[in-house]
């Protein structure tokens, strides 16, 4: 089963979430609708900048709590790596 560790942001090196998903089409659909109360949709995280996947969820979850603990300047470089103008990657998903 794939899972993916990902990063939602409001506007280039705006705020940032990471969160993890084992359907990130419709956790991303989620965010960007603010179906769920809480960070995201206080402060309209609607961009998914950042994702990558993995074999399982268990791993998913270990590299996103990686990430979470680095410092923000490792994360923006994550982004800026392979995603340098913070598009929207969600029209590649569907």
């Amino acid at each position: 089963m794939a899972a993916y560790v990902y990063i939602m942001a409001n506007k280039r090196y705006g705020t940032i979430y990471v969160g993890v998903t084992s359907d990130l089409a419709q956790r991303v659909w989620t965010h960007k609708n603010d179906i769920n109360p809480g960070f995201t949709r206080r402060y309209q995280l609607h961009n998914l900048v950042y994702y990558e996947s993995g074999d399982s969820i268990e791993g998913a979850i270990q590299r996103e709590k990686a990430i979470k603990h680095w410092p923000r300047r490792w994360k923006t470089a994550l982004i800026d790596q392979l995603n340098p103008n913070w598009d929207d990657l969600y029209p590649t998903l569907i």
